[in-house]
């Protein structure tokens, strides 16, 4: 079956076909550590492992690095982040004293990736690691006439690369400011050129220019291209990286090597909270952390993010995330429920579930196929539980290694029959539930369907769902 992904570069969606036959090539954008990374920023790594997951299902193997921004990237007034991180923290302005920082916030987003059952990349690549190479790719960059010097920033021509702004469709003679990243310079030949080493007057690394940083841009180039070679498969990150950041990281990669620079660049969206999108100035950040606090589990903030396509806009407000822990809960409990014993995995299923990530990974209609499946009756619970282990490999729930949620148990009787009803134990159910349990049991055994279409009715107005199994009754 063949991969569809959707090609920021091309606007549409394409056959995946690697450089190399049997083998994926994946860089992703990663953070920059000078603070707790927040959900809106966790989207893109479930979306990256999504991404590698699903290529890995399609018998691809897979190398997967993801950079770790410790120095280097400007806010608008042109601060270092990092610079930004020590002040904010009381620190000295000091590169030990930067490390030590990166170090910690580093250690943190690699233990939410964790959280979320994001499979380790095979690559973290540091930026402050990569000086002497992003030094060396600037000075190559120069001796082919692709940058100027000003007093206290090396600059990227942009009017030197003639396709500079094709992804995306960027329109290269438009130089308005809300182009730049960091706002007018008056020094700057266009507002579209981008720093490649920018001079500081505090602290910084010893180059050919003086002290200063690499450019944010020239970091993900020299790392990329280190590991991945200098044309690789698949590049992504956020849909905000696409007009400048993605744009530059081209412009000074192809001019360097005159070779293209990545086939396939892929976005997700952003992630609004309660309409609004995520933003330092509203003071909206969530985090994982407080999710927990709010009894939403990171592996349903997972479940809540595949529910949705990763190009679309998705919403965040605790009623959705509280319905996504709710559902995660029932798709935990339905997977206990179905026994030890693997069977054989159902091939229409397989077939469907399929069909859905491999068409540029549909999670939401996977997920949909999850649930149908579930509730097919026609399949035993031992051919539902080895088809929902193919396609949790994709999925990435662990739903066999998880910790099983404690159940209690009911028998009743039911025409001379015994019936065994399973429920969560921290679920309070009260003997009139059971009584109309029995009565609709007793209306399905005389096929009287009216009867006992009422009586369920009558139990989901009352917040309760039954699902029939082969053990008996899974009531939720």
């Amino acid at each position: 079956m063949e991969l569809h992904l959707y090609n920021t570069l091309t606007k549409k969606k394409e056959v995946f076909t690697p450089i190399k036959p049997g083998h994926v090539s994946m860089y992703h954008c990663g953070p920059t550590v000078y603070n707790y990374a927040h959900i809106g920023n966790l989207r893109a790594f479930v979306f990256a492992d999504i991404l590698r997951r699903v290529a890995e299902f399609n018998k691809f193997a897979v190398t997967q690095v993801i950079n770790i921004t410790d120095i280097g990237e400007l806010s608008s007034d042109g601060e270092d982040k990092m610079v930004k991180g020590l002040r904010r923290e009381g620190k000295p302005i000091s590169l030990a004293a930067m490390k030590e920082m990166a170090d910690f916030y580093a250690a943190a987003f690699l233990k939410d990736l964790t959280a979320l059952n994001i499979l380790p990349a095979h690559h973290y690549p540091k930026a402050s690691e990569y000086i002497p190479q992003q030094i060396a790719f600037i000075q190559k960059l120069e001796q082919k006439g692709f940058t100027y010097t000003t007093s206290d920033t090396v600059y990227f021509d942009t009017a030197k690369f003639a396709d500079y702004g094709k992804l995306g469709g960027i329109d290269a003679i438009d130089t308005s400011s809300e182009i730049s990243r960091i706002g007018l310079d008056s020094e700057k030949k266009s507002s579209r050129d981008f720093a490649l080493w920018k001079l500081s007057t505090e602290l910084g690394f010893p180059s050919p220019w003086g002290i200063g940083f690499p450019g944010w841009h020239i970091e993900c180039s020299t790392m990329s291209i280190d590991l991945l070679g200098e044309t690789f498969d698949i590049h992504t990150g956020g849909v905000d990286h696409i007009a400048i950041h993605h744009n530059n990281e081209i412009a000074q990669s192809e001019a360097l090597t005159g070779k293209p620079f990545v086939h396939y660049w892929m976005h997700e969206n952003f992630i609004a909270i309660n309409d609004e999108k995520i933003s330092k100035s509203l003071k909206n950040e969530m985090y994982l952390s407080q999710l927990q606090q709010n009894g939403i589990s990171p592996i349903a903030y997972r479940y809540f993010l595949l529910t949705a396509h990763y190009r679309t806009l998705i919403n965040v407000s605790q009623d959705a995330l509280d319905a996504a822990q709710k559902a995660f809960t029932k798709l935990q409990t339905s997977y206990q429920s179905l026994g030890s014993i693997i069977g054989n995995v159902h091939e229409e299923y397989f077939k469907k579930f399929s069909t859905a990530v491999n068409d540029d990974l549909n999670t939401a209609m996977a997920i949909a196929t999850v649930w149908e499946m579930l509730k097919d009756t026609a399949i035993s619970d031992t051919d539902k539980k080895a088809t929902l282990d193919s396609f949790d490999t994709v999925l990435g729930f662990n739903l066999s290694t998880l910790k099983p949620i404690a159940q209690s148990q009911k028998i009743i009787q039911v025409a001379g029959k015994e019936i065994n009803i399973t429920y969560n134990s921290s679920k309070v159910v009260s003997q009139e539930i059971f009584n109309l349990i029995s009565k609709r049991e007793e209306a399905r055994l005389s096929k009287d369907w009216t009867t006992s279409d009422k009586l369920r009715d009558e139990l989901n107005q009352q917040g309760y769902k039954l699902l029939n199994g082969e053990h008996g009754i899974i009531l939720e």
